[in-house]
Formats: structure tokens, sequence, C-alpha cells
């Protein structure tokens, strides 16, 4: 375990150097890795860890899911199960479901942890609100986590690359006195890039806050604003598209994402480096309090009950679909389905 800076702060981080594959297979030597779950992060996780070595089965219902793991080489009755088997037959416990899943089933993964197995997430949700979630896991057993900072899918295509995902890596109950060793083994295990060390707790507010922030709402709130001020001036939808979504995502967004918004800062024309400088302090004055407010209804669960309650509801999905519905069918989101037709690649 090394300690990295980062901007002037200390923190744990373990690369895949200091913890080889060859150590995460020796840890987890004799373990039955259940994944419960394969929807966004299940598929991603299981399938690495097996390319990677390990004895891993799937815990899934039936219907279309169960067909996909299927079809990407889980066998019936062999890696392939219900939820109950996989659970019964785990000595570590994946839960790779939906939040709002985790509740549903928790009564039924609660039954099959036994003394001695391990309880795993890849969120700190549940845990984190458990006085709201009621996934309160036994003293007896291990709970462990590991979050990779990104989509299941991305989890796989990095590691298909050769190159890996960053994760964050938690130790929330440590019975066995080996958590820590198993957390890091699976995290090695499922192609992390490399792991920096958290809590549940931190974990779940900063995922919930990026997610409402900076990496979905937010992002959806600032493009949506800027392309409706172009359009209501006279600007045309393919002027105002490419100016607020297209150069970002396709020629800015690698670049600073390679070398940093600094770099980025020092490397552009004159009168966008005036007009970023002078305008980065108004839009972040604006911004923060939004943020702050966000921050402050995660921390005190407030969000995490929203998303509890929401989920709960009859009719949840079809409202769910419309409210996606409408955002699918924006001026700006329909522009993009043309302007991504006209990328050279997709032009040929």
């Amino acid at each position: 375990m090394a300690k990295m800076n980062f901007g002037g702060v200390e923190e744990n981080v373990i690369t895949r150097s200091e913890y080889p594959l060859e150590k995460a297979r020796e840890v987890l030597a004799g373990e039955t890795l259940a994944v419960i779950g394969y929807g966004v992060q299940g598929p991603g996780q299981s399938l690495n860890l097996r390319d990677n070595g390990f004895n891993v089965i799937i815990g899934q219902r039936q219907g279309k899911t169960f067909d996909k793991a299927v079809k990407d080489g889980w066998v019936p009755g062999q890696t392939l199960f219900s939820i109950e088997e996989a659970c019964e037959k785990g000595t570590i416990i994946m839960c790779l479901l939906s939040d709002a899943a985790v509740l549903e089933v928790w009564p039924t993964i609660k039954k099959h942890l036994t003394k001695g197995k391990t309880l795993y997430f890849s969120h700190g949700f549940a845990i984190t609100w458990n006085d709201r979630t009621g996934c309160v896991p036994p003293e007896d057993i291990d709970v462990i986590m590991v979050a990779p900072k990104g989509s299941g899918t991305t989890v796989r295509s990095l590691y298909l690359e050769g190159r890996g995902i960053n994760s964050s890596y938690a130790v929330y109950q440590d019975f066995s006195g080996k958590a820590m060793d198993k957390t890091l083994a699976i995290g090695v295990g499922i192609g992390s890039g490399y792991l920096f060390e958290t809590t549940f707790q931190r974990e779940a507010t900063s995922d919930l806050t990026g997610e409402r922030g900076s990496l979905m709402g937010a992002i959806q709130g600032l493009l949506s604003a800027q392309y409706e001020v172009l359009r209501e001036n006279g600007h045309t939808p393919s002027e105002a598209f490419n100016e607020t979504v297209e150069e970002l995502t396709q020629s800015l967004m690698p670049l600073f994402a390679a070398k940093g918004m600094d770099w980025m800062y020092a490397n552009c024309s004159t009168t966008a480096q005036r007009g970023a400088l002078d305008w980065m302090g108004p839009f972040h004055d604006a911004i923060k309090p939004v943020v702050q407010k966000l921050y402050a209804s995660v921390k005190s669960g407030n969000e995490a009950q929203i998303s509890m309650d929401a989920n709960s509801k009859p009719d949840y999905r079809e409202g769910l679909e419309k409210e996606l519905k409408a955002l699918r069918e924006s001026e700006m989101w329909q522009t993009a389905v043309t302007v991504r037709q006209l990328r050279p690649e997709n032009n040929k």
C-alpha cells in the first residue's frame, strides 16, 4: 500500500504492481464468488473475474437478463443459478443489484449470510443508509466494497483494452481479520487500474452527489441552458449543438482528460483564454450554492429516501419512461442523432 500525494493530500493507493494478480488468486483460492445481479455492474465484474481465473458463479432471475448471461457463456446449473441458489453456494456474495433491487432481495441474501461468509458491494448506499434500507448485516461476516468509478460497460471495455478502471475500496466489517486482503484481491480481479481508499459513507455520498451533479444532472442542466440561449437568439440547431456539446465531447474533453484543464487554458486562443478566466468565477459562484444544497440533501439521507420512495411506486417505470422520452426527444438530443451520423467515422 503506497502513500500518494493528491494536490498536497496523502492517500492510500494500491496499484497492480504492488498487488499482482497472482497474489489475488492466492487470497481468493477456495472461494466461490457469487455475483448477484447481471444488470449494470454484474457482467463487467464477473466476466473480468472469470477471465482472470477466479471461481465465479452468477445469481439471476429468469428473463432477458438471465438469457444475456447464457449468451455470455454462463451455464445454467453449473455457473448460472437462481439468486437463492447462488447466495447459498457463494462464500463471497457480491451484491451487484440496483439499489432498489437490493431492498427487495435483501431477505434472501441475509438468510444465506452464514458465519464466516463475505458480503461485497460496489456501492455504499444500502449500508450507509441502513436505518432506511433495513440492510443490516450479521456481525459474524466480513462486509467489503470495491466501487469502480464508471459503468459496468467501461469496467469490461477498459479491461479488454489492457487498461483498467479506477476503483475505490473500503472495509465496513472485518470479522475474519482478512477482509482487507479479500477486498484488494477482488479489486485487482475485476481489473481495477488502481484502487484508492474510502469508506462506505464517503463513497455513497460522493457517488450520489456526482450523479446528480457534474456527471449527469448538472452537466445536462448546463448544456440545455446554453443550447436554449443560443437557439433563442437565432442560432440554428446544428450551430447551437456543435458549440455546446460536440466541441466539448469530441475535441476538448479528450484533451483536458489527458492533460488537465490548466493545460487547456494555457493552450487555447487568447480570446477563449481571457473569456474562460473571466467567466469561470461567476459560474463557480452561481453553482456552488446548488452543489452545497445537493450535498446536504445527500448526506442527510433525503436523496436516498427520495430514490427508495420513487422506486417503490407501482407506476414508477411508466413515469420514468415518460421523463426519459422527453429528454430523448428534446431538440438538442434529436440534433445529436443527426450530428453523430455526420461524423467522419459514421459517414464513409
